[in-house]
This record gives structure tokens, C-alpha cells and sequence, in this order.
């Protein structure tokens, strides 16, 4: 009996004894994959809590498992929450990359390797035909849509996702724990396939720090237009620093910009101003003859709608919508994007902020220009607006106005996510998925353009 009563003894300490042991801070999570922008690459992304190598052994399906290796880098964030949680984020670019294969993964170090995981290289020629998902405001409580999306993912059903802004709500709440787990909620998609991204306006913590920090997208600088300031001795220097956000895919140009350089000016109003030459550069680089031609489709990706029929009162249920026409409380004024995008002859602008889906007429000044009566989105004279902000998050889905505007040609309050693929330089496909309805089609459209640019307008 003696003996019983030191092993129950024992037994009753155990819980003690495991809460004692030190996790793991080695241990690689939170993995996502982006596309760089250059054909036959792929960045792998990672996070752990203590500092380690960043490696990345690949190789491909059917073959030797790991039979190549690439190295990468570690760069600390350190929270600005309460706490100053601080967490390493790893980057390491695959390069030389062959088109179409299909590729087996690992990441982490001596210290701790991540599970197994597979992508197919983007295909880089013109002639392919990307297939996208596309939504944004995903949160980690109320995901409605998440499920579906991590099945059709893995059942192979999409080459790219584009998260159009307000991840996890909030990255930074909890001193970052939100964030963390949302990024772990979505590894089972980003994983898998290149998680494209454009800043919302529930990244604004912190000047968007979670945000910059976590994802990366196309360039060498981080993720986001935006404003660092750091201390050289007595001196304090500001930089303002922007990544390349634009790639192109199939026969798409697409450019991820943030919207949110139009409503926190404390972070700097110089962001708004320097966001709107580079777009400019940009779109006059695409727009160049022998680029068009190969790249016809443009596409834009921001958070903050242009249009909505929501009855929510934000920037977009208003006729004078910063990002459609700018500011003019500003010294000087700031320039809205509606001019611009119809001056270069953007085709398609993608949108999310609004709890909703949403699909306008081609619209361009508060008016509809449909290509016809019978078939409006057959060479419309103007860009096609679609809303898709009803992924799932705390917030739930907004209520719509009752009256909409001409423009608005459907409008939905089901959680879903829309899908979409570029087929070739003259067809463009859309459709919206409900989650609701158990992944329903509820809406689809074709966009047939026999020209693109301005001429297409005339």
C-alpha cells in the first residue's frame, strides 16, 4: 500500500511536472507560400519563437524526396503589443523552379522540420490559364468559409489565392496570438499554393507592422507602402519604403496596392502620394504595345471598394469616395485611382471591406457603360468591379441599402468567396461561390474583351 501511495503521489504531480517542460520555440509553423513575380521561383515563409536556420529541402513528387536544399534568412519581429512577444520569421526563396512541376517540401533546421508539403511551379507562359480564388475578410473566429477553401485547395482546384485585405481580426490582438493562429489556421491552404495578399484596413495596428512582417509579396522590401523610422545616434531617420506589388500570371498583370494610404495619413501622406506614381509607372509599363499584347488583362487588388450598395456608410456608399476621386483636406489633394485605372484600361478591379458580394456593371464615373443590352460584360466600355468580403469573420455579413444605384447588377449577404480564371488574352471568367448553400454557384459572368487598354473604352 505504501508503495500504491508514491506512484499515485507520482501520478498526481505529472500535470506539474509536463507544464514545466519548455515548448518547443524551434519548431517551424505558419507556413505559406508566395510567388515572387520571377518564373521558376517561390518564396517559403515561416515562423518560429527562438532563432534557427532557415532551410528549405524540396524536391519532386515521385522522385527523391528531398534531394535539393535552399537557404534563406531570419528576421525578428518583435510584437508591439504589451508583452514585445518577439517571434522570427523566415524567408527562403526557390529559384530554377521548372514550370508545371509538381514539388515535395520541408522547412525548419536541425532544430525542428515543419510537416511534409507539395506545390506546382506556376506555369510562366502567357498562354496558361491561372485558376484563383479570391476573398478577403477572413477572420480566425467565424471563418464560415475556410473548410471549402482548404478541401478545393488541396483538391487542387486553384493555381493561386488572393486575400484582398483583413486577415485574422485582429494579427495583433492578444499581443499577436491572433495572428499566430490565424496564420496556422490558413497554412492547410497557403501551404500548398502561392497566398497573395493587399493590406486591410484591420492591419492598421501598429503601422501595419503584423501585416509587413508576416507575408511575403513580390519585390525586395516589405509588404506594404509605408513609413519606418529608426535612430542613428542623435539623428532620426524616416524611410519610406514600398515593394514592387504587381506579377504577372497567364495573360494577367496584376497589381496588389493598399488603400489604406488614403485613411491613416498619420503614418504619412507622402505613402498616398508615392503609391499613386508608382501605379502610374507601372500601368504605363504594362500599357507599353509589346507588354499588352502579351499581358492583356489587367487586374487590380485593393481593400476599400471604389462602389458599394452596403448601408453601412462607409468610403464607398459615398458619391466622393477617397480612393474613387481622393482627398481634397489634404495640402495638396490627393488623387483618387478611378481616373487613373480607366486611363490605363484596367479590365477587372477586385474589392472586398464590405461583409458582402457585390458584382457592378462596367462602371466608370457613377455611370454604366455595359458593352450591350443584351451582353454588358461583351467588350464593356468601362472596368468591371467585383466585391467579395464575405469569407467569414467575428464582424458577421452587412445588411445591403435598399435602393441600390444603377451600377450594382447582384448582390449577395450568403458567406462565400468568388473564383476566378483567366482563360486566354479575350476571356475571363467570374463566379461566386456560396458557403451558405453548401458551395452553390450563385452568380457567374464572362468578361469577353476583343481589345484591351483605353482604345477598348471608345
Amino acid at each position: 500500500m505504501r508503495c500504491a501511495g508514491a506512484v499515485w503521489a507520482f501520478l498526481g504531480l505529472a500535470p506539474l511536472l509536463v507544464m514545466s517542460v519548455p515548448p518547443i520555440w524551434t519548431q517551424p509553423e505558419q507556413v505559406h507560400l508566395s510567388y515572387t513575380g520571377v518564373p521558376g521561383s517561390m518564396v517559403v515563409t515561416w515562423t518560429t519563437f527562438n532563432k534557427t536556420e532557415s532551410v528549405v529541402e524540396y524536391g519532386f513528387v515521385g522522385g527523391r524526396p528531398f534531394e535539393m536544399s535552399s537557404k534563406g534568412d531570419a528576421t525578428l519581429f518583435v510584437d508591439s503589443g504589451k508583452e514585445k512577444r518577439r517571434m522570427f520569421i523566415h524567408r527562403v526563396t526557390l529559384r530554377g523552379l521548372k514550370p508545371t512541376a509538381a514539388y515535395v517540401y520541408h522547412c525548419g533546421s536541425d532544430g525542428g522540420w515543419s510537416d511534409v508539403f507539395y506545390f506546382t511551379a506556376l506555369n510562366d507562359s502567357s498562354s496558361f490559364s491561372p485558376r484563383f480564388a479570391l476573398y478577403g475578410d477572413l477572420g480566425n473566429e467565424n471563418p464560415q468559409s475556410l473548410a471549402r477553401l482548404q478541401k478545393e485547395t488541396q483538391q487542387g482546384m486553384y493555381d493561386v489565392i488572393l486575400h484582398i485585405g483583413d486577415f485574422a481580426y485582429d494579427m495583433d490582438e492578444d499581443n499577436a496570438r491572433i495572428g499566430d493562429e490565424f496564420m496556422r489556421q490558413i497554412q492547410s491552404i497557403a501551404a500548398y499554393v502561392p497566398y497573395m495578399t493587399c493590406p486591410g484596413n484591420h492591419e492598421n495596428a501598429y503601422n501595419f507592422s503584423n501585416y509587413r512582417n508576416r507575408f511575403s509579396m513580390p519585390g525586395n522590401t516589405e509588404s506594404l507602402w509605408y513609413r519606418d523610422a529608426y535612430s542613428t545616434g542623435s539623428r532620426l531617420w524616416i524611410i519610406l519604403m514600398m515593394c514592387v506589388c504587381s506579377w504577372n500570371l497567364g495573360s494577367a498583370h496584376i497589381i496588389s496596392l493598399s488603400t489604406e494610404v488614403y485613411f491613416y495619413l498619420k503614418f504619412g501622406l507622402e505613402l498616398l502620394f508615392r503609391q499613386y506614381e508608382w501605379l502610374k509607372k507601372d500601368l504605363e509599363e504594362a500599357n507599353r504595345p509589346e507588354n499588352r499584347a502579351q499581358r492583356p488583362w489587367i487586374i487590380t487588388m485593393g481593400h476599400r471598394p471604389m462602389y458599394c450598395s452596403d448601408d453601412d456608410q462607409d468610403d464607398c456608399t459615398r458619391f466622393d469616395s477617397y480612393v474613387r476621386l481622393g482627398r481634397t483636406d489634404t495640402k495638396p489633394p490627393a488623387p483618387g485611382l478611378e481616373d487613373l485605372f480607366y486611363r490605363y484600361g484596367v479590365d477587372v478591379e477586385l474589392w472586398a471591406h464590405e461583409h458582402t458580394y457585390e458584382r457592378l456593371w462596367p462602371v466608370y464615373g457613377d455611370k454604366v457603360y455595359n458593352g450591350s443590352f443584351e451582353q454588358p460584360y461583351v467588350n464593356p466600355k468601362a472596368p468591371v468591379h467585383i466585391i467579395t468580403g464575405s469569407a467569414g469573420c467575428r464582424e458577421r455579413t452587412d445588411r445591403f441599402n435598399p435602393n441600390p444605384k444603377g451600377w450594382s447588377a447582384f448582390r449577395s449577404t450568403d458567406y462565400g468567396y468568388s473564383r476566378m480564371q483567366v482563360f486566354n488574352a479575350t476571356h475571363l471568367y467570374l463566379e461566386q461561390v456560396s458557403d451558405d448553400q453548401d458551395g452553390k454557384v450563385i452568380d457567374s459572368i464572362w468578361v469577353v474583351k476583343e481589345k484591351h487598354g483605353v482604345s477598348a473604352w471608345l
